[in-house]
């Protein structure tokens, strides 16, 4: 028997759509597949009876999922709220906590965060609120406040920071019709660290682990432009960073790319300023005019694309790597500079959310 006919569920083709990429997810629960399922064999009509004996529930479980179909929607599927026992916490209470939570840390209590007991005891003694540690976690934990916690931003004092952050973007979009724009920076200090003891690769259960304790056998810094358009990435490894060796490498920069303007986006370091000597008006004037130098904001050197590149060279190359001279750390860098060049090298996609003003650069499209 098929049972009596049931209510026709009409569901729309996009909840349909929808119902069906639930079922066919592994990602979903079992509890929302079934009722899922339930809602796809009303709506092409099939009886209670015949629904239960398909999906293996009762024809009380198919009424009742039937009769909440809606429009199909995923979050239908979802249990509807328990009453259950009502809160013991008034929203006074949990305002109280939250606010106190979101304030600093007043300089009598000689911390720097919030802990739970650490507010505990300050409501209990300036509010007059009691509640337990845990009660405290929770409202905060439902909230997404973590007072225990804290991220680290830099703030730029650069007034012109947008007119200059737009300067940087629109050479940016030149690189995407062809011009040459290079990003370009130094990583200074590397040190070539040898560690006491051998490191451990991981197992099933355990980490790689890397000694503490390391040796320091010397250091060098890398110069690197990153063409913004291409990937490609040219470098020059030595001892020092002086203006001189800045100059020298862009003299070879300037060989790498002999014809056509020349695009530099790089921060407000000493050596990359004109200085005294002229130096960068004196290189531009050996080879044409044709270099044009954009400074990123100041403190805002994320804007330098390099940079991005870099934090790749630093999980790859850097990280709890073990060198037993700069020689060993020179090979790898070029090694894996190489590598990059040859097999890897690709543009970033790269976006500023800031405000920008297409007004504020001569160099707009």
């Amino acid at each position: 028997m098929s049972g009596p006919p049931a209510a026709p569920v009409g569901l729309t083709p996009e909840a349909v759509a929808n119902l069906r990429k639930l079922v066919a997810s592994r990602d979903t629960p079992q509890g929302t597949v079934t009722r899922a399922r339930i809602l796809l064999l009303a709506h092409e009509g099939k009886s209670n009876a015949e629904i239960s004996r398909l999906v293996g529930v009762s024809e009380r479980t198919v009424r009742k999922w039937r009769g909440r179909a809606g429009d199909g929607s995923p979050k239908q599927l979802k249990d509807a709220p328990r009453s259950g026992r009502p809160s013991r916490v008034s929203a006074v209470d949990r305002c109280v906590i939250k606010s106190l939570a979101c304030v600093p840390v007043p300089d009598i209590l000689c911390r720097t965060r919030w802990g739970y007991e650490t507010i505990q005891r300050t409501a209990k003694e300036v509010y007059g609120v009691k509640l337990s540690v845990s009660e405290i976690g929770r409202i905060l934990r439902d909230a997404d406040i973590r007072p225990h916690l804290h991220a680290m931003w830099l703030h730029s004092p650069d007034p012109d920071i947008y007119t200059k952050a737009a300067l940087v973007c629109a050479v940016y979009e030149l690189a995407k019709n062809g011009a040459t724009v290079l990003s370009m920076d130094e990583k200074t200090g590397i040190q070539a660290l040898s560690r006491r003891y051998e490191t451990r690769p991981c197992a099933p259960g355990r980490l790689i682990r890397v000694e503490y304790e390391y040796r320091r056998h010397g250091t060098t810094t890398l110069m690197a432009c990153f063409n913004v358009g291409t990937g490609a990435v040219h470098h020059r490894l030595g001892p020092t960073r002086t203006a001189a060796d800045t100059v020298a490498f862009l003299e070879e920069v300037a060989l790498l790319y002999p014809k056509g303007p020349v695009y530099i986006v790089w921060d407000n370091l000493n050596t990359h300023k004109d200085g005294p000597d002229e130096r960068w008006t004196q290189f531009n004037a050996r080879h044409g005019n044709r270099f044009h130098f954009i400074f990123t904001p100041i403190h805002a050197s994320w804007m330098n694309q390099v940079e991005c590149w870099f934090s790749i060279l630093e999980r790859r190359v850097l990280r709890g790597a073990s060198y037993t001279s700069v020689d060993q750390l020179t090979d790898a860098l070029n090694r894996f500079i190489a590598l990059w060049n040859s097999d890897e090298k690709h543009p970033f996609k790269w976006n500023f959310r800031g405000m920008t003003n297409p007004e504020h650069s001569r160099y707009a499209a």
